[in-house]
């Protein structure tokens, strides 16, 4: 495979930025020299590496050739900074996926203080999908639930997540008066956060032999979390978030209160990241588990 370093730079930036017109204005070129590029790389390795759509998107070929791309920048980017430290450049850019339980809790409070020398490119999702985008190339590490370490990553175990199943007072007297028995669970509405998240279903099935239950789709944890607080459903929160230091501001919304203390959830969480010698991804990673062992419950 004969590719130089402006064809994966131009990858790069045509998945980054999602369309080539975009990439264009971020490599300083025309579109048409990034579509020559793509295209040359593409006939060097024999793939169609992109689906050329809005946005653009990497296809299944491509997710090595983009990964490959990412690393040989990163590489590129540390030498240049060991090479001449005075020379004043662009900050590294950290694309990194995170879940979107953990931004909302304790993971950003312990990238803060990086933000001044890099740049993040964050990615939220579900904990059990952020490996997929790690192996995908979009991301260089990922807070995960994933124990097995993606090809070419090492994997740091952060700790515990603990989620209990929670409710306004109002919905917690209204449903559960005598607590959480099967035909209450049945019957009660429940919030989830998008289709990939199982957690509120891991706590129906201990009393439930089915859980075809009515649910309302909340895919944001501040906005899921509000739902909750109004009334929309019981759901699985985060027992970091329900710290009042923790929480957003939501005027008029009261609280939300464990109506089954006793039904956590513990989710265990890992970071991966890839087996390069990086500086920036290094620093990132050593805050992310610094905070993670401080923060979370026990070591997973």
């Amino acid at each position: 495979m004969d590719v130089d370093l402006a064809q994966l730079q131009t990858l790069v930036a045509v998945i980054d930025e999602g369309t080539l017109e975009a990439a264009a204005r971020r490599l300083h070129v025309t579109p048409s020299a990034v579509s020559q590029r793509l295209r040359a790389l593409e006939v060097a390795t024999g793939r169609v590496l992109v689906q050329r759509g809005r946005p653009a998107t990497v296809t299944s070929a491509g997710e090595p050739v983009l990964r490959l791309a990412r690393q040989v920048g990163l590489l590129v980017a540390d030498t240049s900074r060991h090479l001449d430290p005075a020379e004043p450049g662009r900050p590294p850019v950290v694309p990194i996926a995170v879940n979107a339980d953990s931004l909302a809790t304790w993971a950003l409070p312990a990238l803060a203080p990086l933000a001044d020398e890099l740049r993040f490119d964050l990615h939220s999702s579900d904990q059990t999908h952020t490996s997929t985008l790690l192996r995908a190339g979009t991301v260089m590490g990922a807070v995960t639930s994933d124990a097995e370490p993606v090809a070419g990553c090492r994997v740091t175990p952060l700790g515990r997540m603990r989620y209990l199943p929670c409710a306004a007072p109002g919905f917690a007297d209204r449903w559960f008066p005598r607590g959480p028995a099967a035909e209450a669970l049945r019957s009660a509405p429940v919030v989830v956060f998008d289709r990939r998240d199982d957690l509120q279903h891991v706590y129906l099935r201990r009393h439930l032999p089915t859980a075809d239950v009515p649910i309302h789709y909340v895919p944001s944890s501040a906005d899921y979390l509000r739902a909750v607080a109004l009334g929309f459903g019981w759901g699985m929160l985060p027992e970091l978030q329900l710290d009042p230091g923790r929480r957003p501001r939501m005027p008029g919304v009261g609280a939300v209160t464990p109506f089954d203390p006793a039904g956590a959830v513990d989710v265990l969480l890992y970071w991966q990241q890839w087996r390069l010698d990086s500086d920036p991804l290094d620093r990132v990673a050593d805050a992310l588990v610094r905070a993670a062992h401080a923060q979370l419950r026990g070591r997973a």
